[in-house]
């Protein structure tokens, strides 16, 4: 699972007009939706859950799995590292942007009816009860289960006389030199405090004057959070603790050693006291693009804003007295609402560095991802070619079982090379900080290629690489383009034109996952290796409506945002519930990271009332409420969460008796549907509609383990049987079918 999660949604804005330019503006300025709930009136009013509360109620779930004896220990503690980064980049958004809009005059009631003053309360009060467990969980069960493994986590004061001697030596060859003491009094203003920073708040005495000083000191976070310290003393910082044995070792917080050597930062004065605390900020981007020239400047002179936004959280130490707690929320500007007292040490976002330690027997059982049958060699000294393997059938890829390095990445590179390839299409929302796939545009650049990259320079946090990416291809002779106006560009999309002897064939990558060759071994998604000639010819209309002038175009198989996904599933749901009224089969099967449209919600309402079975595995938000009688109690929800993060979208439809499978990139949610481009794709081949069926079918099973949405909005944890035996892992599962299924060739 990954160090973050995308939990960002906008306020709701209208969909743009295909027929002419999208209107200007940016994720949040609008906070009213536009669409009508068609025939909501027989609906009830409280047929929707919170999207906030929901979010929070996943990350609950992440906590679960830090909880769950059953997580291998070291996994426990990058799960304790997980929600931590979540709440952070939650903060920084959803709650900022609340509170933005609030203060703006903005803020309509949420889709519940709930106020947003009320909203921001109830937020504030879950996250306090969700921010004690947390360190409760760390406190009370990881910290010492990983002691009981010899991996001590301890504060300074508890360690012997020769290893402070140690750390202090260490202190002043590495720490010191990079610290910057910032006194506050009537020449010093208190200082900019940065988002997500660690601190010390010192009290200062002068012993000469008797007089009392504040002082804060900023713990560097170009250092490591935990410093080591080895079975014979040693100290060191730890910057990959994947060297390290099953030696018994100790950690100490950083803000910990810089505690005790404040005396070398203000020397001649005495250290009455330090406390820890940090700041969450909104950081949010917003760029008005028509205001801008140069999208790229203004994308850039944004993240710099971004950098001083209002603050939103203070997490302060439980010992932080009353005067300084005073002091930092009135020149932060926040409420005491906004406080949270923990105990220390903060920001358990380092838990990464324990997490990664190598020690096998306490982390998820080693996995290396196979290569496609289907893409895999026929002869051993054969060497692979994706485009004969595309010739042959598509291939429906799912990683990270299928490895992504030996189909997609390996897509991108032959095309690069191969002379017979004329033009190469892509789409980057996130990608890697060594990205192979921007190497291969920039080598088929190089190669005389015509190479178009549609980069998302407003992919939220990745803003500052996306517009490095976009500098390295644009001077290395690539195509760079934008998008448009007023829609991120999210789709993920590649287009290959290549001379055959029997003329040009258009080969395509369609998938539900960024191309990111990092989280493609961490996350679960699907995508398409194709060379069918609507598919073709679809991606080369759509390619064409962003990188230039085509608003009328029709598409075969693809259905695509902001125009056509929300009509297409709805359409294709309300023909299951005429199946259900005429007596056929009837069914919806949906996986999905998170489910907040209202419209599409009240569909799914509609067709189980009309006796439609509705199947929902939801990562994330769900804000349908599901098991209500008279109106959802043919739709069940599950949510599965494992060491791959569940990232795949999946819609399929009974059909009459000829299912119909998409796959793509688009959630459920406003953003997606309104203010996105986004790509699903209909999936032709019989056997990869039956896989694809499967995986829902598989997630929804009695025996899987997963958690279950209840008509009151709470979630359940099926962990276990009536008998009590473990019930399975869904991803354990497809990691022991991989080999398998590549030998029977499925």
């Amino acid at each position: 699972m990954p160090d973050s999660i995308d939990v960002t949604e906008a306020a709701p804005q209208p969909a743009p007009d295909p027929q002419s330019p999208p209107p200007v503006v940016s994720d949040e300025t609008m906070a009213v939706p536009t669409v009508e709930l068609d025939h909501a009136s027989d609906l009830p009013d409280d047929r929707f859950l919170d999207r906030e509360l929901s979010w929070l109620a996943f990350n609950q779930r992440v906590l679960q799995l830090a909880e769950d004896p059953a997580t291998p220990l070291l996994e426990r503690a990058r799960f304790l590292a997980i929600f931590a980064s979540n709440l952070d980049e939650f903060f920084m958004v959803r709650v900022a942007g609340l509170k933005r809009r609030i203060a703006a005059g903005f803020a309509v009631p949420s889709a519940t009816g709930m106020s947003p003053t009320r909203l921001v309360e109830q937020l504030t009060d879950r996250a306090h009860q969700l921010m004690d467990e947390h360190a409760e969980v760390f406190e009370e069960i990881v910290r010492p289960e990983l002691a009981r493994e010899g991996i001590h986590l301890v504060r300074y004061d508890e360690l012997g006389d020769a290893e402070q001697n140690r750390l202090r030596k260490l202190y002043r060859s590495d720490i010191f030199p990079v610290l910057t003491p910032l006194a506050v009094d009537p020449a010093h203003p208190f200082p900019y405090i940065s988002g997500l920073s660690l601190n010390l708040a010192v009290q200062i005495k002068d012993p000469d004057t008797g007089k009392d000083y504040f002082a804060r000191v900023k713990v560097p976070e170009t250092l490591p959070r935990f410093l080591s310290v080895d079975v014979e003393g040693r100290a060191s910082q730890v910057t990959d603790a994947s060297s390290l044995d099953d030696e018994p070792r100790s950690f100490v917080p950083l803000e910990d050693v810089i505690a005790a050597h404040l005396d070398y930062l203000f020397p001649g004065m005495e250290i009455a006291n330090h406390y820890t605390f940090r700041v969450t900020r909104n950081e949010d981007v917003e760029v008005e693009e028509d205001d801008a020239e140069n999208l790229l400047k203004a994308m850039e002179r944004e993240l710099l804003r971004r950098r001083f936004g209002p603050a939103v959280r203070l997490e302060v130490a439980d010992n932080l007295p009353p005067g300084i707690r005073e002091l930092l929320v009135r020149e932060l500007g926040i409420t005491e609402a906004d406080v949270f007292h923990l105990p220390a040490p903060l920001d358990l976002t380092g838990l990464n560095v324990i997490a990664d330690l190598d020690r096998p027997k306490l982390q998820f059982p080693a996995f290396r991802p196979t290569t496609h049958h289907k893409l895999a060699p026929v002869e051993t000294a054969e060497e692979q070619n994706t485009f004969a393997a595309i010739s042959r059938s598509d291939v429906l890829l799912h990683h990270p079982y299928d490895s992504f390095s030996t189909s997609v990445q390996a897509f991108l590179a032959q095309a690069a090379m191969d002379p017979k390839v004329l033009a190469i299409k892509q789409t980057l929302y996130r990608t890697s900080g060594d990205s192979p796939i921007v190497d291969a545009l920039i080598e088929a650049a190089r190669n005389g290629k015509q190479v178009l990259a549609l980069v998302e320079i407003k992919a939220r946090f990745d803003e500052q690489r996306n517009i490095s990416w976009a500098r390295k291809l644009e001077e290395a002779g690539v195509h760079v383009v934008y998008g448009l106006v007023g829609l991120k560009t999210h789709c993920k999309l590649s287009l290959v034109v290549r001379q055959e002897d029997d003329g040009l064939h258009r080969y395509c990558h369609i998938g539900t996952g960024n191309y990111h060759p990092k989280t493609a071994r961490l996350y679960e998604d699907y995508g398409l290796l194709t060379k069918d000639p609507d598919v073709g010819a679809d991606l080369t209309k759509l390619f064409n409506q962003l990188s230039g002038y085509a608003p009328k175009a029709k598409f075969r198989r693809l259905i695509v945002a902001p125009t056509g996904v929300r009509a297409g599933l709805i359409e294709r749901i309300e023909a299951e519930a005429e199946r259900a009224r005429n007596g056929e089969e009837a069914w919806v099967k949906i996986k999905v990271n998170s489910i907040v449209d209202e419209q599409t919600i009240d569909a799914l309402y509609r067709a189980s009332r009309a006796g439609v079975k509705v199947d929902l595995v939801v990562r994330g938000i769900c804000a349908l409420r599901p098991g209500v009688e008279g109106l959802s109690e043919n739709i069940r929800v599950r949510s599965i969460l494992g060491r791959f993060l569940e990232h795949s979208r999946i819609y399929a439809f009974a059909g009459g008796g000829e299912p119909e499978v998409f796959i793509g990139s688009a959630d459920l949610m406003h953003r997606n549907l309104d203010r996105r481009i986004e790509a699903l794709v209909k999936i032709t081949e019989e056997q990869q509609v039956a896989n694809l069926v499967e995986n829902i079918d598989l997630a929804m099973a009695d025996e899987t383990a997963a958690w279950e949405l209840g008509d009151d909005g709470a979630w359940r944890a099926l962990r276990v049987d009536a008998d009590g035996a473990a019930l399975t892992d869904l991803q354990a599962t497809y990691i022991e079918r991989q080999p398998k299924r590549r030998q029977r060739g499925k």
